[in-house]
């Protein structure tokens, strides 16, 4: 990709899991970008071409783009600042106590702009707020700088796990503007992008997860308000979806019904889709949790009876429970039973633990005795950091096998590719007894079965 028509130089302000991928892509579409990080240590990394997580082909972007130039980081903010034209801001936006979002990261970004632009710039929101966040970043800015500036509502839709590929082919962009110069200077930046997509059946992983790039269909202008508001209905649906087909689960379990098939079979319909249609021990992660709480808190302050949101939380909050319960039922008393667990990550191809199922999986069998011997292919030193330091309650294993061994049972809790062909054999030899429970529905019961297990699932006969 090459940018083309003038240079634009793009400041992004907060490398994270957002800021990382959106400043990498945006350098890959040829622009100058200059990152920027109040973590001097992350920097420090970054510039040494080292990613600070883990996200497939995020490293091997990193090194590209710093060695061609198109990709600088910066130890001083400020710096980023007045050097940009563009500037997203990707700071954390974490919850309150009460649900509500803590913006004092936002602010701190606005109140840098204020102080440190030279001229005209475009503010890109880019991190996940409540709704009239642009309108606090504006007042913010205009307080302390007399230069004019334009605030545009960006909102992200990137999978970790998929975001390097999500950046570089989005299936919308979703812009809230409100002056006729930040609309051409957005369209202007992402245009590099949006003209080299594929045609639908060109990119192989497009097709592989359902995603089309209709013409037309990729870039929606909204105002700053309703781009905002795009984000967070667009996940309280997706976490609606997912706590629905648990509750069919629950129901199938009553029946004999198979959850799967259910799913499948709904799944054709295309009014529904198969997406996020997957039962299991409930979601987790960095967003979904934190933006179904905070969209109940933004909406109930308004007004407005979001009863059924309500019901979607508390849904997955029993999903925890009803998973542990399951190994009880199995197992009897957990106090002095070995468990081995499979995955830590909230979701494949992430290290990230941040609001995972499995560390309240884990603390719950903790709480009751239980030693825990845990894998995940990308997560365990980020676990390490969140879980109880008694090496001798929670045992950090190099492979799947090794976490098996002497267990009473395995717990599948996250569908790493790596544990799709596993060898039932050599796990039935060194595990205690032969019980497996499958909280995402990841192996095909009948091969576990054959192998001298018990198998358990979500919703599954």
């Amino acid at each position: 990709m090459t940018a083309e028509h003038g240079s634009l130089t793009v400041g992004v302000i907060g490398l994270g899991h957002v800021g990382l991928p959106t400043a990498l892509g945006l350098a890959e579409a040829g622009w100058h970008v200059l990152g920027a990080d109040d973590d001097q240590a992350r920097v420090g990394k970054l510039a040494r071409g080292a990613a600070p997580f883990y996200e497939p082909g995020l490293g091997e972007l990193l090194g590209r783009k710093l060695a061609d130039g198109h990709f600088r980081v910066m130890a001083r903010p400020a710096d980023a600042v007045a050097e940009s034209d563009v500037l997203f801001v990707c700071v954390s936006t974490p919850p309150r106590e009460d649900g509500t979002i803590d913006l004092s990261h936002v602010k701190q970004v606005a109140e840098l702009v204020g102080r440190h632009a030279n001229g005209y710039k475009v503010v890109v929101e880019k991190s996940t707020t409540p709704v009239r966040t642009a309108d606090l970043i504006i007042q913010t800015v205009q307080q302390l700088s007399d230069h004019r500036m334009d605030v545009v509502v960006n909102p992200e839709f990137l999978r970790e796990g998929r975001a390097v590929h999500d950046v570089l082919h989005p299936d919308r962009i979703i812009l809230g503007v409100e002056s006729d110069r930040a609309r051409a200077t957005m369209e202007r930046l992402y245009r590099p992008i949006l003209d080299r997509l594929p045609a639908p059946g060109e990119c192989a992983e497009c097709e592989r997860i359902g995603r089309r790039h209709a013409a037309g269909e990729r870039l929606l202008i909204t105002d700053r308000t309703t781009a905002e508001l795009i984000k967070h209905t667009a996940n309280a649906l997706l976490a609606t979806r997912i706590s629905f087909i648990n509750m069919i689960a629950d129901f199938c379990e009553t029946t004999g019904a198979d959850v799967a098939q259910v799913a499948r079979g709904i799944g054709l319909d295309p009014r529904i889709g198969p997406h996020f249609l997957h039962a299991g021990i409930g979601y987790g992660g960095s967003c979904l949790p934190k933006d179904v709480r905070s969209f109940i808190r933004m909406a109930e302050a308004q007004g407005v009876d979001v009863s059924l949101l309500r019901a979607v939380a508390e849904i997955n909050e029993r999903r925890i429970e009803r998973f542990v319960d399951k190994l009880r039922q199995t197992l009897g008393p957990l106090s002095g039973k070995t468990i081995g667990v499979w995955g830590l990550a909230f979701k494949p191809g992430t290290d990230d633990v941040r609001d995972a199922p499995s560390l309240k999986v884990i603390s719950r069998l903790l709480a009751e005795g239980a030693t825990v011997r845990v894998h995940d292919p990308q997560a365990m030193d980020n676990a390490r950091q969140l879980l109880p330091q008694d090496s001798r309650r929670v045992e950090y294993c190099a492979s799947p096998y090794e976490a098996a061994t002497g267990a009473h049972a395995v717990l599948l809790l996250t569908e790493w590719d790596e544990y799709r062909a596993l060898d039932w054999t050599r796990l039935r030899r060194v595990m205690a007894s032969p019980v497996v429970i499958d909280g995402r529905n990841l192996f095909d019961p009948l091969d576990v079965r054959a192998a001298g297990f018990e198998y358990i699932g979500i919703g599954r006969p």
